[in-house]
C-alpha cells in the first residue's frame, strides 16, 4: 500500500458535497502546497458543488444528469474554466483525469464501484471512503490494485486504525482484527422497542455527524456488517478472524490482536478529518489541529457484545461475507433499497433486517462473480427489494 512519493498530490473528489468530500477540502484548502482539486463529483448538490469550483477551481466537474449540469452551469460565472460532464461517463473521466494520482471515492452506496475501478485500472492511488466497493467486489478490486499499483488507502475510522496498527508489524503475527462500534442510539434498547423508531430517532446518531444512509446504517449495525467484508478484503484476512466489539465513547476507532498477546489500538476523537488526512498524506501525518481526546473527562471505556439477535443486520454482514461470491452485493443493494424505503417513510425499522434476509433468501446465487455478475446481482437484489417493499410489506404507520 505504498503511495506515490510526491510533494503535491493532484486530487479528484467523489462525492464532494458530502461529509467525507466537504472534510477533504477544507484539508486541502488548509495545505493548498500539498493538495491541487483537479476534479470535483458530486450527484445533485449543484449549489453547494458550484461554490466549491468557485473556491477550488478544478479543471472538471461531474453531476449525476444532463438537468443539474445544466443548473450548474447557469450557476457559475462564463469564465470559471471547469467543464461540467453529467452521468457514467463524465464520472469515469474525473476517475481517469490526467495528472490526478489520488483518487478521493467518497460517493454513498454501489455507485462508487465504477468510477473506483476506473481510477485503479489507470494505476491511480484510492483514499477510500466508499465502503460499499469492496463490500461488493473486493477480491476483484483488490486483485485489479496489485496488478496496476494503485495504493488503497482506508478512509473509514475503523479501517484507518486497523491499517495504522498493522503498519510496521509482520502480517503473520496477526491474531485477530477487532473493529470498534458505537451502538447507534438504539444500543441500550430493549428488542420490543424497536418497532416504534422513528427517521428522527434513527437519524440522532450520539457520538457521529455523517450523512442520512450511514447514518440509519450505523443505528441498524449494518454499517459495522459491510465494514467487516470491506476490512476482509483490504487486509486478506478470513471473516474469522474479525470480532466486533461495541465501544459507545468511541476513541478506540479499532484494534489488532497478535499472536503473543499484544493488542495494538488506534484512538482519538470521533471527526473523521483524522481519518482522511492521513489517507491523503500517508505516510505523513498533517498538522490539522486536531484535539487529542481528554482522558480525565472521558473517565474509563467501556465494552459490549453485540446482541446478533436485536442486530441481526450485523449477523446477516457476518453471514454473507462467510459466504462470498455474490452475497456480499445483494447485502448491500438490498441494505440500500431497504434504508432508502425507510427514510421515505414508507417501511418500519424493523423491517430493514427483513427486507434483507428475504433478498439474500432468493437472490441467483454465484459463487464465482465476474464484475459483470456482480452489477448483475445487485440489480436484482434492488428489484427484489422493491418487490418486497410495494407488495409484501404494509407502509409503516409509526413514522
Amino acid at each position: 500500500m505504498a503511495p506515490r512519493n510526491s510533494p503535491l498530490r493532484n486530487l479528484s473528489i467523489f462525492g464532494s458535497t458530502g461529509s467525507i468530500g466537504q472534510n477533504t477540502l477544507k484539508i486541502a484548502a488548509r495545505f493548498p502546497r500539498q493538495f491541487n482539486v483537479r476534479a470535483l463529483a458530486a450527484k445533485q448538490s449543484v449549489e453547494l458543488l458550484a461554490q466549491q469550483i468557485q473556491v477550488f477551481k478544478p479543471d472538471l466537474a461531474v453531476v449525476y444528469d444532463a438537468d443539474h449540469a445544466g443548473k450548474l452551469a447557469r450557476l457559475l460565472p462564463e469564465q470559471s474554466g471547469v467543464t461540467i460532464l453529467h452521468g457514467d461517463a463524465g464520472y469515469a473521466q474525473a476517475a481517469t483525469l490526467d495528472g490526478v494520482d489520488l483518487v478521493v471515492t467518497a460517493l454513498v452506496g454501489a455507485a462508487g464501484l465504477k468510477p473506483t475501478l476506473a481510477a485503479i485500472e489507470q494505476g491511480k492511488d484510492i483514499a477510500l471512503a466508499n465502503k460499499e466497493t469492496l463490500v461488493m467486489a473486493g477480491e476483484l478490486v483488490m486483485e485489479r490494485a496489485a496488478q496496476s499499483g494503485s495504493a488503497i488507502l482506508p478512509i473509514d475510522s475503523e479501517h484507518s486504525a486497523i491499517f495504522q496498527c498493522l503498519s510496521g508489524q509482520r502480517r503473520q503475527d496477526l491474531k485477530k482484527i477487532i473493529l470498534t462500534a458505537s451502538g447507534g442510539p438504539f444500543r441500550s434498547w430493549e428488542a420490543q422497542r424497536f418497532s416504534g423508531i422513528t427517521v428522527e430517532q434513527a437519524l440522532d446518531h450520539p457520538n457521529w455527524s455523517m450523512g442520512p444512509k450511514i447514518t440509519i446504517d450505523s443505528a441498524t449495525m449494518m454499517n459495522k456488517g459491510l465494514e467487516v467484508i470491506e476490512a476482509c478484503h483490504l487486509f486478506n484476512v478470513g471473516v474469522e478472524a474479525i470480532e466486533v466489539l461495541i465501544h459507545p465513547q468511541s476513541i478506540i476507532h479499532s484494534m489488532v490482536a497478535y499472536r503473543d498477546g499484544s493488542v495494538l489500538a488506534q484512538l482519538g476523537i470521533p471527526d473523521m478529518k483524522t481519518a482522511i488526512a492521513y489517507a491523503l498524506s500517508y505516510p505523513q501525518r498533517l498538522a490539522i489541529g486536531q484535539p487529542a481526546p481528554d482522558w480525565a473527562a472521558i473517565g474509563r471505556f467501556t465494552f459490549e457484545t453485540p446482541d446478533l439477535e436485536k442486530f441481526s443486520c450485523l449477523a446477516l454482514g457476518f453471514a454473507a461475507g462467510r459466504k462470498g461470491g455474490t452475497a456480499p452485493a445483494t447485502l448491500n443493494a438490498a441494505n440500500e433499497a431497504a434504508v432508502a424505503a425507510f427514510l421515505n417513510r414508507k417501511i418500519a425499522f424493523t423491517q430493514i433486517p427483513r427486507i434483507i434476509s428475504r433478498v439474500l433468501e432468493r437472490h441467483a446465487f454465484n459463487a464465482a462473480p465476474q464484475l459483470a455478475d456482480i452489477l448483475a446481482a445487485d440489480a436484482e437484489a434492488r428489484r427484489l427489494a422493491g418487490e418486497l417493499i410495494a407488495r409484501e410489506l404494509p407502509e409503516a404507520d409509526n413514522q
